[in-house]
């Protein structure tokens, strides 16, 4: 029941706010419940703010304890959602699959998968030495193993 109520409450929150969206959502023993948000165009404190006062001002703490906290995903928080890759295109991401890592350039992200662009230094074709080629893959989602961007200074 407790689960039910902060998951309608937390969609109902989501719900005024287009530019938000739910990456994790954990209710733990003791009523601990954990919120990970992501949002369009980056997460604020004033959001945390929201999600956790439309959640917490609509439970009764005399009815349920609970502790309860909102964060947002971070810099380093691994990509999940087609969303979150969106927001990203133009960003250089570390994506790894079954086979291998690739550091490269989001160009393009869709429903099913991602558009990467990055050079790489090759063998040339004929002699000795090396030439730079500009190579692109397209990976489904379902094949990545991890993905994360990369944070430049």
């Amino acid at each position: 029941m407790f689960n039910t109520t902060v998951k309608n409450l937390l969609n109902e929150a989501l719900g005024e706010r287009d530019d938000l969206f739910l990456i994790d959502l954990t209710i733990g023993g003791n009523n601990a419940i954990s919120i990970i948000i992501d949002g369009d165009k980056g997460v604020t404190v004033e959001d945390c703010m929201f999600i956790s006062r439309a959640i917490e001002h609509n439970l009764d703490r005399e009815e349920e304890d609970f502790s309860l906290e909102v964060a947002s995903a971070g810099a380093a928080a691994l990509l999940k959602l087609p969303r979150q890759f969106k927001k990203n295109v133009g960003r250089t991401l570390e994506v790894k699959t079954e086979n291998e890592t690739i550091e490269a350039n989001l160009v393009q992200a869709n429903e099913e998968s991602i558009n990467l662009e990055w050079k790489a230094r090759e063998p040339k074709p004929i002699g000795k030495g090396k030439v730079t080629v500009q190579k692109q893959a397209t990976i489904a989602y379902d094949n990545i193993v991890e993905a994360k961007v990369m944070i430049k200074f």
